[in-house]
Parts: structure tokens; C-alpha cells; sequence
């Protein structure tokens, strides 16, 4: 190998040194972790308001269909990031042990796991998704577009759950500045796409909306692709001995839905409501959706402080229950949702100041923007409430107690759903009272996740 390649190898390396395995809680260690957390979440939101903002300019229809067809593709998702939030969980537990082999074994059968759930995921979509959407949608166009939208769009689903996989695995072992490279591929490729494919730009075909699920599909295969050449050529396999039992290990899979199918269900309950709402706001016609679509897609930008924050919580108390910690969990839990608020409220500022310079990257429909305003306002007041919730929430998940996260969810989802029918199904509120659902959501969720974590009954839990 020349001067020069070696020169470049090592240079990349210096991405794949963490952090030590047992973490501290300082500033500067949760600034470390979420950080990049928090990067690696920003591309594929900057993607999906680019996505959004694409689709916009053909019209409402499309922006619409996409709103309510993303989200069902979201349900499904869940599989994976709830089997994945189970899995860093576990990472993170045997970093805080030192216990390199402990995963490894988890990896191997975490990816077979993976598999398993993404091809249920493809069946299921082909065989109920028409009977679904037929049985919701009142509007046909918009039904048989999203039907024929999702059923391209799930193909990047195996993709998808593989490259989570290998996140959880950064994530828990804290690799977290890898996320970012991986998301980078995976999202100047969607980018890149959706602008060929949509408009039929850069010798691509001109798709419309479908273009923007195959783009989707193309990407998430370089993601894909992009996360396990990084885990080889970091030499990751023969370090954490990933890979090094082939033979499916099924005390290992059984350990694994342990502690990930309550978090699956949790997952399933939590985004599967979110679906029930849009469908009942589809009903209250084409505007209300693609302006609900404006909200999840501004807002999903703006949570990723949140959402990276909450992700830190989770590995941090993992990682100090296995150091043997407990003393020190509420302590991590306050610490990260200090900062969780903070960042909330300077995205909630900022927000308020300039709803129209960000709306109008949607359209330039001026009476639709006007329109968005009072839900605007309404999120952004939620996003402050669940900038603390989530980051509980997630203190409960690192704990391993995540049936008790089920329980939880059902709960706020099953309070949130009667809201939903009365407010927007019965009475046909205006809908910034429908995205009122949220503070309903956000304030159960978070009394029962604090009232839990602060009873103590976390404590003992041990995961084999």
C-alpha cells in the first residue's frame, strides 16, 4: 500500500474511534453523543422536506397522497426501529460491561431478525394495504394513488432495517460520528433522485409521485450498502466478533424480542395512531392533508434535537445501569432533558419568527399558507411538551423495562384516539384544534413515563 493510501485509511479511522466504552455523565459526553445523532437524523429530514417541497409544486393531490401513503410506510418502519431500539439498548448494556462478544452475538442474530420482519412487513403491505386504504379513504384518486405509491415504496424496507441495524450498533458502542457518513450516501442519493425521477430531470423519467418512491428505494440500497463497507473496512467484524456465529443462536433471538417486541408494539401503537389521524383529517378533505403533511415534514426537521437527545438517553442509562450505576439514572434522565428543552425552545423561536419564509419552500399558494399558521402555532407548543416526554420516555427504554414503554403508550394512543374521533371525526374542528391531539398524547405519555421513573421499580432489571 503507498504513503498515500495509508495516509487516506488512516485519516478515515479516526471516524471509527469512540468514545470509552463505559460513558460519564458530563456536558461534554451527551454533547458528544447526540451530536452526531443528531446529524445523521438532520439528512434524511432535510431529504424529506425536500421530497415534500418537490411534490408541493406539482399540486396539492400529490402532496397529499404522499402525506398519508409516507406515514403508512412510517407504521412499517416501526418494525424496524423498535427491533433496533431493542438491539441498542443490548449494545449499549454490553459496552457499559465491556462484553465485546456479548455483541456480536447480537448483531448476527439481530440481522437475521431483521430480515425476517422486513419480508413479513412486504407481504402483509401487498396483501392488506388495498383492503386498508379502500376501506379508510373516502377520496378514490387518493386511494388508489397511495396504494400503487406503497406498494413500490415498501421494496426499501429490508434496506432500511439493515442499515438501522448497523446505526443501533454505532450508536450503543458510541461509533456515533458513523452515522453521518452512512446518511450522507443515503441522502444526496434521495435527493439527487427524487429531483430526476419526479420531474424527469437529468435523463431520468418523468415519474410524478412514484418517482419519489423508487428514488427512495435506490437510496436507501446505498445506505445500505455504504454502512456495511464502512463496518468492514473499520475491521468491526473480527473487533466485536460480529458475524462470527452464522448459525442462528436462538436464546440470543429470544433475548432480543424480549426486550424489542414491547417496543415493536409501543412503536406500532404510537405511529399506527398517527396513521388513524391523518386518515380522519383526509376526510376533512385535500387541503387539511397536505397542509398536516407541511406540519409532520417542518416538524420532523425541527424534533431532531429532540429525537437525538432522547436516543442518547437511552444508551446513556443503558450503559450506566451495566457499569451498575442506578444512583445515577434520574440524574442522566434531567441532565439530557435540560438540553432537549433548551434546543426546543430556540427551534420554537425561530419558528415563530419566520412561518412563512418556511412555508413558502412548500408552495406558493399564499392562502394556504395562511392557513398552516394556527397549527404551526399549536406545534410548536407541543414541541416544547414533548422535547422533555421523549427524552423520559427513552430513560425508561434504556432500562430495559420496555413492556412497561407498551403499557405506557397504549395508554396516551388510547386517550389520544378518543380525542381524535370526537374532535376531528364527529366535530369537525377547525385543524389546529385536530393537531390539539398532540398535547393530549405528549402530557399522558410524559406523567406515567416520570411517575414511573421516579418510583424506583426500574431497578434490578437484568438483561441476559
Amino acid at each position: 500500500m503507498s504513503l498515500g493510501a495509508k495516509g487516506r485509511q488512516r485519516d478515515f479511522r479516526i471516524f471509527a474511534r469512540p468514545f470509552h466504552m463505559q460513558v460519564n455523565l458530563t456536558n461534554k459526553q451527551v454533547i458528544a453523543i447526540a451530536a452526531p445523532i443528531s446529524l445523521s437524523l438532520v439528512l434524511p429530514q432535510i431529504n424529506h422536506m425536500t421530497n415534500a417541497a418537490f411534490l408541493g409544486h406539482l399540486g396539492e393531490f400529490p402532496f397529499a397522497v404522499n402525506g398519508i401513503a409516507g406515514i403508512y410506510y412510517l407504521v412499517m418502519h416501526m418494525i424496524a426501529y423498535g427491533l433496533n431500539n431493542g438491539l441498542q439498548v443490548l449494545f449499549a448494556r454490553r459496552a457499559g460491561e465491556m462484553n465485546y462478544a456479548g455483541m456480536g452475538r447480537y448483531f448476527s442474530n439481530g440481522f437475521v431478525l431483521a430480515l425476517l420482519f422486513s419480508l413479513f412487513a412486504i407481504a402483509v403491505t401487498y396483501t392488506l394495504a388495498p383492503l386498508f386504504f379502500g376501506g379508510s379513504l373516502h377520496d378514490p384518486q387518493i386511494r388508489e394513488a397511495a396504494v400503487s405509491f406503497i406498494r413500490i415504496r415498501i421494496w426499501g424496507l429490508p434496506f432500511l432495517m439493515l442499515m438501522g441495524l448497523c446505526n443501533a450498533f454505532y450508536i450503543g458502542t458510541g461509533h456515533t460520528r458513523l452515522l453521518a457518513i452512512t446518511s450522507l450516501f443515503q441522502e444526496v442519493a434521495n435527493i439527487v433522485l427524487d429531483y430526476g425521477l419526479i420531474f424527469g430531470k437529468l435523463g431520468l423519467p418523468a415519474m410524478g409521485l412514484n418517482g419519489a418512491a423508487v428514488a427512495s428505494i435506490i437510496a436507501e440500497g446505498i445506505g445500505f450498502v455504504a454502512a456495511y463497507s464502512i463496518l468492514v473496512l473499520l475491521k468491526f467484524p473480527p473487533r466485536y466478533h460480529l458475524f462470527a456465529r452464522l448459525k442462528p443462536d436462538f436464546a440470543a433471538m429470544r433475548n432480543i424480542l424480549t426486550i424489542s417486541a414491547p417496543l415493536i408494539v409501543q412503536f406500532l401503537f404510537g405511529i399506527g395512531s398517527w396513521l388513524v389521524f391523518f386518515i380522519f383529517i383526509e376526510h376533512l378533505g385535500q387541503r387539511p392533508l397536505a397542509l398536516s403533511n407541511m406540519m409532520r415534514s417542518i416538524f420532523g426537521l425541527f424534533g431532531i434535537f429532540t429525537w437525538a437527545l432522547a436516543a442518547t438517553c437511552n444508551t446513556m442509562v443503558s450503559n450506566l445501569i451495566g457499569q451498575g450505576r442506578e444512583a445515577d439514572v434520574l440524574k442522566a434522565v434531567r441532565k439530557i432533558a435540560g438540553f432537549a428543552f433548551f434546543c426546543a425552545a430556540a427551534v420554537c423561536l425561530l419558528i415563530n419568527l419566520l412561518p412563512y419564509q418556511l412555508l413558502r419552500m412548500y408552495t406558493a399558494d399564499k392562502t394556504l399558507i395562511t392557513a398552516a399558521i394556527p397549527s404551526i402555532r399549536v406545534c410548536t407548543a407541543v414541541t416544547l411538551l414533548s422535547s422533555v416526554t421523549a427524552v423520559t420516555f427513552n430513560g425508561i427504554t434504556g432500562t430495559g423495562r420496555t413492556r412497561v414503554n407498551m403499557l405506557i403508550e397504549v395508554s396516551a394512543v388510547t386517550i389520544y384516539l378518543v380525542y381524535c374521533v370526537l374532535v376531528v371525526e364527529r366535530w369537525r374542528s377547525p385543524l389546529h384544534w385536530a393537531w390539539g391531539a398532540e398535547f393530549v398524547y405528549w402530557i399522558i405519555m410524559g406523567g406515567l413515563a416520570l411517575w414511573y421513573l421516579r418510583s424506583g421499580r426500574w431497578k434490578g432489571k437484568v438483561l441476559q
